[in-house]
């Protein structure tokens, strides 16, 4: 190995620029890996990898996978079943359950010991088996959406052998390689890739030619701004590692993760899956990930729970012992209210209702990627969308084909349809329109008459795209240009009129403008078309300099009609709280009749410049206000989406082109298709497999309602949980015995959990759905301190009917007593989810679904049965006296009755229940 190749593999642990430090953790065995290649020639790399410019066939790459594995990093491959399981229990309320265990089998307490233990057991094998459907169901899902690269595969017949091409008379032939798609992790060391603008690089791989290629290599470096790569000599690149640059930034070879801004390539691939940079990255930071609002608020909600019980269970303790005296009992007692305050069921609910949410959502054509995004889909407020394929049909047709006076010509046509025959960029719906276009079918054999020299790739900023080309019959080389107006405009000299080539005065330039303007009123989208002579030589190559003083020769216009459901699904969105904003790089008199077609008021429009213009504190308040952003650039609708966030809004973005990855990054909810380009599919948290509003506003529904299910759970545990700690300090301070002994709370509380299964399975009030749902952690130290109290007062009430009408006032008679507060208790927590789960009358109004009426009658039963059976006379249960019942079920009724009076106080009061 080159000793220069070691010395850039050692240097990645030096500090670098700020951005770099992840670099610094990559292996060093990688970075020679890739360093090795870009310091060798194309045909050496090509040798080593036993493959050839025209790739490797089908043959070769399906062994070569079978040796070295998929083309994955660690931190997309599935875990084993058996590391989900362990990581099921992985939970730190498991953790302490598990202590509170070990600590009654130190003092003895087996039963309760046994009882913790069935616990975590349940909870742990619950959450596991969902994670584990949820985790096939999510695998089959994102296969669905599965991103490919272009691959060059030699015919499949070359790899059979000499002696069986001999045995059945197969003659040699030379190889015909072609391009086909293949999904990415099917791509092995040796194939041969084809790189366009906005592919994703697929691998670690060497460049064996490219054209004004441009990387944006963020993942890796944090750096946004892309950089330049080229086929460079293997010298030059020695040279450059000699001096101490990173491989990073060696012009010669691509990183996977990385994505392609402009322009084209052709590579080989030199490393795949966990043997790439990236791959050495995701080893060390595999299962990271930045927390989202939802991630927050749980963690925070966890924790709160988590103090509660560190500050209320010493109390219990020490009330306790002091007044009853016996602090071994008063041990066991503590340590059974901190388990009936650790909420261990909420990972299970949490990843139930999060797998649940995404299988419905694949049912409407929504694939969640990051099951957290549903959460994220629910609080969208503003959704922030380009109007082409979402407003429009996506479907564009070229209708018109004029000159610089809007006379129609056929030349014009001519032009456009070389520049998007040639190109071999990104081909949009433009070029499909240009190359599909019907009416004039003898111009398809224009690309006989003509030869490609070389392209000057499309970019954002420029916002054009060149070819340049050899007529044989003419003896001439030409550059055509086509692009949006203002920018093809503004690089040409002169102007085709009337078969005349005249000086583009500024006279004929208000012409062309008042042309394109009355175009743009009609909703007709409007390209610019330009050519100029060029003199080839052998080896010149074209670039974005060449793009001057061009001629001027027309426009090709098209029609993208508005989709007759968007209208429809606007009002759909409006109707669940989600304000519509429009950003697109679009002209802004084509847009704003767009919206005017699908009725969506515009009153003011902000175009990029004036985006530019603004401070971040101006473009908040200017993005509140404005409905349609035109000529925008991909940084500049991130910068809207970020303006909106900071003005306390939950922003998705729907977008399907290069052009909107930045804006899908920063966004929430970011949303795609399946036909979008790689970059955006990646970026993308979401992906619709169906390009419409109304499909979105379907997934927004969903989402919102797994959200509501998880608050449910939460809020029912933080109120009882409350409520509670109350009742056990007063009949701590009042009883001269335990209200119940440690065991009873612990059975009670198990089943308490088995009732809680059915809510991922439960429905949501229309009206709930009505409006976004951001997560406030405020809100639920509000409802615990209104809503807990009341299952206190109605535990008091059923204390002083045991003590005072029932007579269980003594020692002798404690089992009685505290088999009425378990039956009591377990009967209301197990009713208050009934009555939480709706803001309307339970039963009356909102039903729950069958899996959770089921749930609560059959634990019902039970708590019911329990003093009655072997199981309560083993524990010190006593059956309890027919009188008691009726009393029960008035205090039952009472508390029911209490929780919906302060229910609609609640809802009055401060807006909503969940």
């Amino acid at each position: 190995m080159l000793p220069i190749v070691k010395r850039a593999a050692a240097r990645l642990n030096r500090p670098t620029r700020p951005g770099r430090g992840a670099e610094r953790a990559a292996d060093r065995a990688d970075a020679v890996l890739i360093a090795e290649a870009a310091g060798r020639d194309a045909a050496d790399v090509l040798a080593s990898l036993t493959s050839s410019p025209d790739g490797i066939s089908r043959v070769k790459a399906l062994a070569r996978l079978e040796q070295l594995g998929p083309n994955e990093v660690a931190g997309e491959k599935p875990p084993r079943w058996y590391v989900q399981l362990v990581h099921a229990f992985h939970v730190p309320f498991n953790y302490l359950l598990l202590t509170l265990a070990a600590v009654a089998v130190f003092t003895e307490d087996y039963r309760a010991a046994g009882v913790i233990t069935a616990m975590v057991a349940v909870s742990g094998l619950l959450r596991f088996w969902q994670e584990y459907r949820s985790g096939r169901a999510a695998a089959g899902l994102r296969a669905m959406v599965q991103t490919t690269a272009t691959v060059c595969r030699p015919d499949a017949i070359l790899d059979v052998p000499e002696d069986v091409r001999a045995a059945f008379g197969l003659k040699p032939h030379p190889p015909h390689p072609h391009q086909e798609e293949r999904p990415i992790r099917d791509l092995a060391p040796g194939d041969v890739i084809h790189l366009s603008a906005g592919d994703l690089v697929p691998a670690d791989v060497r460049l064996l030619s490219a054209k004004d290629l441009f990387v944006t290599q963020a993942t890796l470096t944090g750096e946004s701004m892309p950089v330049e790569k080229a086929d460079v000599p293997a010298g030059e690149a020695r040279r450059l590692l000699a001096a101490g640059t990173s491989p990073l930034d060696l012009p010669n070879v691509c990183f996977m993760g990385t994505s392609v801004v402009s322009g084209t390539a052709r590579a080989v691939v030199a490393a795949t899956g966990d043997r790439t940079y990236l791959g050495s990255l995701a080893r060390h930071v595999a299962g990271r990930r930045a927390q989202t609002a939802f991630d927050k608020g749980v963690n925070g909600v966890s924790w709160l729970l988590i103090r509660f019980m560190l500050v209320m269970v010493p109390v219990v303790f020490l009330l306790n012992g002091l007044t009853k005296g016996d602090w071994g009992e008063a041990i066991l007692f503590g340590l059974a209210v901190a388990v009936g305050l650790t909420p261990e069921m909420l990972p299970m609910i949490l990843t139930a209702n999060l797998a649940r949410g995404a299988i419905a959502m694949s049912r409407r054509k929504v694939i969640v990627k990051k099951l957290a995004a549903i959460q994220n889909l629910g609080a969208m407020d503003v959704l922030c969308t380009d109007k082409t394929g979402t407003l429009t049909q996506d479907k564009v047709v070229l209708l018109r084909h004029l000159d610089a006076d809007g006379k129609e010509c056929e030349e014009v046509f001519e032009y456009a349809y070389l520049n998007s025959h040639f190109q071999t960029g990104l081909k949009n719906l433009i070029d499909r329109a240009v190359l599909e276009h019907e009416d004039l079918r003898e111009t398809r054999e224009l690309a006989r008459r003509y030869v490609k020299y070389d392209e000057v790739p499309f970019d954002f900023h420029r916002r054009r795209m060149s070819v340049v080309v050899h007529e044989a019959f003419k003896g001439r080389d030409l550059l055509v240009c086509k692009g949006a107006v203002e920018e093809v405009v503004a690089v040409c000299h002169d102007v085709r009129v009337g078969g005349r080539v005249v000086p583009l005065t500024a006279a004929a330039r208000d012409r062309v403008m008042d042309l394109l303007t009355g175009l743009n009123e009609d909703g007709l989208r409007v390209i610019a078309v330009a050519i100029k002579q060029v003199w080839s030589r052998p080896g010149k190559q074209y670039g974005v300099a060449d793009e001057a003083a061009l001629t001027l020769v027309g426009f090709v216009a098209f029609l993208d009609p508005p989709k007759e459901s968007a209208a429809p699904a606007l009002a759909a969105l409006a109707g669940h709280g989600v304000a519509v904003k429009i950003l697109t790089g679009d002209n802004e008199l084509v847009a704003r009749k767009v919206c005017a077609d699908v009725g969506l008021a515009a009153p003011r429009t902000l175009l990029g410049h004036q985006v530019d213009a603004l401070t971040d504190p101006a473009l908040e308040r200017a993005a509140e206000e404005t409905v349609l952003f035109a000529k925008l650039s991909p940084p500049q609708k991130a910068r809207i989406i970020a303006a909106l966030k900071r003005r306390g809004h939950t922003v998705g973005f729907l977008g399907d082109g290069i052009n909107d990855a930045p804006a899908l990054r920063e966004a929430d909810a970011g949303v795609s298709v399946d036909t979008a380009a790689d970059i955006a599919k990646e970026s993308a948290d979401i992906i619709l497999l169906e390009k419409s509003l109304l499909v979105l506003e379907e997934g927004v529904v969903l989402g919102r309602q797994t959200y509501g299910n998880t608050i449910k759970y939460i809020k029912m545990v933080a109120s009882s949980n409350f409520g509670n700690v109350f009742s056990v300090v007063v009949a701590s301070v009042w009883l001269p015995f335990l209200p119940m002994l440690a065991i009873h709370m612990l059975i009670q509380n198990l089943l308490y959990d088995v009732s809680q299964i059915g809510i991922p399975y439960d429905r949501m009030d229309d009206e709930y759905l009505e409006k976004p749902k951001p997560w406030r952690v405020r809100d639920l130290g509000r409802f615990m301190l209104v809503v807990g109290p009341i299952s206190s007062v109605f535990d008091v009430a059923t204390f002083a009917v045991l003590f005072y009408v029932l007579g269980a006032d003594t020692p002798e008679k404690q089992a009685v007593f505290q088999a009425g507060w378990f039956v009591e208790g377990l009967l209301s927590q197990t009713l208050i989810i009934h009555m939480i789960r709706t803001a309307r009358v339970p039963v009356l109004q909102s039903t729950a679904t069958a899996p959770l009426l089921v749930l609560t009658v059959v634990v019902m039963a039970i708590g019911i049965a329990v003093p009655f059976s072997p199981l309560g006379a083993a524990v010190g249960l006593a059956p309890l006296p027919a009188a008691y019942f009726l009393w029960l079920a008035g205090v039952l009724i009472g508390y029911c009755a209490l929780t919906q009076v302060v229910k609609r106080w609640y809802v009055r009061r401060f807006g909503s229940w969940l």
